[in-house]
């Protein structure tokens, strides 16, 4: 967009959304999205908002249907199995999360919505999450805390009650979230 347009908008009170790589873009973190066999299936970006995370992921290779998707507390997605990614991002304050979107008494903050994956092995998915924030803004569990944080796509859908991780299965597929 030419310069001289962009202070037009300015002035008319218009704000401005970047694509990324420019140098108004908003903070973002990014992850190459890895699967069990350790090839790359996507990727996932995410961007901080006033109150919350904006959530894109565009994933290839897995399986067709439903799937559960979590922010995981540890900023690693080495085998086996991705079991180096942790558990679900929550607050640190909590010694036992309670998970699932439908449950009253939950306070998981990697608590998302599951994503819908094609026959043809292909989901691009945006969603957002008002549970967690970049560095611990309003309260929320931050993403980027000295252990980092992950993505991480499960084999079956999320039941959002079921303790502790909704009947979602194994980990199909992980993202280490990097700036």
């Amino acid at each position: 967009m030419a310069h001289s347009c962009r202070n037009r908008l300015a002035a008319l009170g218009l704000g401005l959304l970047t694509l990324p790589g420019s140098a108004l873009a908003a903070d973002r973190l990014t992850g190459d999205l890895k699967g069990t066999d350790g090839a790359s299936h996507g990727t996932v970006e995410v961007t901080e908002a006033p109150k919350g995370v904006i959530l894109r992921i565009a994933a290839t290779g897995l399986a067709p249907g439903w799937h559960g998707v979590h922010f995981h507390e540890k900023g690693n997605c080495a085998p086996p199995a991705f079991k180096s990614a942790g558990g679900h991002v929550h607050a640190h304050d909590v010694a036992k999360p309670v998970h699932g979107l439908l449950n009253a008494n939950a306070d998981d903050a990697g608590d998302l919505p599951n994503i819908h994956v094609g026959p043809d092995g292909t989901a691009t998915v945006e969603l957002y999450s008002t549970l967690v924030s970049f560095k611990g803004d309003g309260g929320r569990p931050a993403l980027l805390d000295a252990d980092g944080a992950s993505l991480v796509i499960h084999a079956r859908p999320d039941d959002y009650q079921t303790q502790p991780i909704g009947g979602a299965g194994d980990r199909a597929a992980c993202a280490v979230l990097a700036q």
